[in-house]
């Protein structure tokens, strides 16, 4: 178990990247990407390493060594993925095109966080330490917003960083009463 400090930190981290996801995503669905809204996520994404330290810290005890694993690869593809989206939102945002072994760099990168993204979210049902609703919405949205990150925008990605950014608040907010 995390001592309480490290999970109140994990849970604010964990609602300032919500905030750094939703509030963006509410924006674009309206005005479209803007620097504004790239600069805060990309920017944002700095907090997701410690929030999911805090989660998996909380549930440690029961996710037993797939739980282990799962974070092991969540936290390894979390931080390719960081990287990705400061990539896509803060560089990416204002070049016209990418070099091809670049877009090949990104794709992999995702694909590595969307397994983690997966693994950790069975890892977190399985466990239920977590409420089921936020722990399904991990492992379901975070994979659903990275395979949206390799699109153009829609409504629809607008959407995704909206429900991620509820999912990480409840999770955060299941965080809290325990510290």
């Amino acid at each position: 178990m995390t001592d309480n400090f490290s999970l109140r930190f994990g849970a604010v981290c964990g609602v300032l990247l919500a905030l750094s996801i939703g509030v963006p995503g509410a924006v674009e669905a309206f005005t479209g990407e803007t620097a504004a809204t790239s600069l805060v996520i990309g920017l944002g994404t700095a907090f997701g390493a410690p929030a999911v330290v805090a989660l998996h810290g909380r549930q440690a005890h029961a996710s037993g060594r797939f739980g282990a694993f799962a974070y092991a690869v969540n936290v390894l593809g979390l931080g390719l993925f960081t990287g990705v989206a400061f990539a896509l939102n803060v560089v990416i945002f204002f070049q016209d095109r990418v070099a091809p072994v670049t877009s090949v760099v990104l794709k992999v990168a995702s694909l590595v966080f969307v397994l983690g993204t997966v693994l950790f979210g069975v890892s977190m049902v399985r466990a239920k330490v977590f409420p089921a609703v936020p722990a399904w919405g991990y492992g379901i949205g975070f994979t659903v917003l990275a395979v949206f990150a390799a699109l153009p925008d829609t409504p629809w990605s607008a959407l995704a960083h909206v429900a991620c950014a509820v999912v990480l608040i409840w999770l955060s907010a299941a965080l809290w009463p325990l510290a």
